[in-house]
């Protein structure tokens, strides 16, 4: 059996790892996959020579290099805990989508788009650990139909939300209710911050722990966002803070569709 560890530069987060495990699903040689997104690198136990798997690579433009290549006796997986990980990502599933529906109506009352666009970003988060959930032992072409219905959802969500934006630009003078986003958005802050001690008292080397860990600490950061947008509301009385970083974080929704619309290609 051969060992040969990829550097991919541009692999971040579970919608890259997803991309790559479904480019290279139908390779038969293949007996395991090893993602350590952090260092972004990729190691493949296979009983054939690499050319094709780093073709497969190459094409995604994921900037692939090759690190090395050896012969090994055999491989320890993470198998035998899968299913405490898959509990694990229920877990971290449901905090998510809990905090969604939170956020988006307390956003609407307090007239926060900052709130609502945070939300959107926990429903994101929701689609790819569901994403990852429901495909688990499909074929590639129902994993793909899963991500073209999961991608083409959060686009729409983006669009709408920029329109509301947009909206409240330039016909909505109200100011949002600035203790409701900064209340609101503690609590999710500490709703992420549970998933991100689940995930690192796991001690899993697993990549969608890995990716998983990633994805709460940027959530952390939008969190963190839009509690500076509702101290600058106070300060400033104007709904012109909250607009913008709503604007952001839709954008960065938008960003997420787009990677999880490339695992149906």
């Amino acid at each position: 059996m051969l060992k040969t560890t990829f550097k991919i530069s541009k692999m971040d987060c579970p919608s890259e790892e997803q991309m790559i495990r479904m480019k290279l699903a139908d390779l038969t040689d293949i007996e395991y996959l090893d993602f350590d997104i952090p260092n972004r690198q990729l190691t493949v136990f296979h009983n054939e020579n690499y050319d094709q798997i780093f073709q497969r690579l190459d094409d995604l433009k994921f900037d692939t290099s090759i690190i090395n290549s050896i012969s090994v006796d055999n491989h320890e997986s993470s198998i035998d805990n899968k299913e405490g990980e898959r509990k694990l990502l229920w877990q971290v599933l449901l905090i998510n989508f809990f905090f969604f529906a939170l956020e988006l109506i307390t956003g609407f009352i307090s007239n926060s788009v900052g709130l609502v666009a945070d939300s959107l970003d926990m429903l994101a988060d929701s689609i790819v650990y569901g994403l990852a959930l429901f495909a688990v032992g499909g074929t590639i072409a129902r994993k793909k139909n899963i991500a073209k219905s999961a991608g083409y959802f959060q686009l729409i969500l983006a669009f709408l939300g920029l329109m509301e934006v947009i909206r409240r630009f330039v016909g909505i003078k109200e100011v949002p209710v600035f203790q409701t986003m900064v209340i609101i958005s503690m609590l999710a802050l500490v709703g992420n911050g549970l998933c991100l001690y689940l995930l690192q008292k796991s001690k899993s080397k697993d990549a969608h722990m890995q990716a998983s860990m990633i994805f709460t600490s940027n959530d952390v950061v939008v969190n963190l966002g839009v509690i500076v947008a509702g101290g600058l509301v106070y300060l400033t009385n104007s709904k012109f803070p909250d607009l913008i970083v709503g604007t952001i974080v839709f954008l960065i929704v938008g960003q997420g569709a787009f990677k999880i619309l490339k695992l149906s290609n």
